[in-house]
């Protein structure tokens, strides 16, 4: 079963009127996109919680790989340290505390993770 939205994506029209500043009139076309019905139950609930269509989440999610990633050199020299550090013992948090805590988030429970 598969679920689906129409998108609307902005297409600018040589064939489009002019506005008022000279730029031309945006026309909407409609794009059907087909998922499984999980993954349209999951983007409808997403784009609710986040208070945004469906189509704007998805045209969110779309650039999040269109961006290169920058890391400065000097993250990396700190990460491997940091790395260096685990590989010869010393002890690290479990993930289990972390999640814990992550769930705390936007909850009076929240306190900042050195508060600990």
């Amino acid at each position: 079963m598969f679920g689906w939205w129409d998108f609307e994506s902005s297409i600018r029209s040589p064939a489009a009127g002019q506005t008022g500043l000279g730029y031309p009139d945006v026309m909407s076309t409609n794009v059907k996109i087909e998922v499984d019905a999980r993954t349209a139950d999951v983007l409808q609930a997403r784009a609710a919680e986040l208070g945004v269509t469906v189509s704007e989440l998805v045209a969110e999610l779309a650039t999040l790989d269109s961006d290169p990633v920058v890391v400065e050199p000097d993250e990396i020299v700190e990460l491997d340290r940091r790395w260096k550090k685990i590989e010869a013992g010393t002890p690290t948090v479990p993930n289990e505390r972390v999640v814990r805590w992550l769930r705390t988030w936007g909850t009076p429970g929240f306190r900042r993770w050195r508060a600990q």
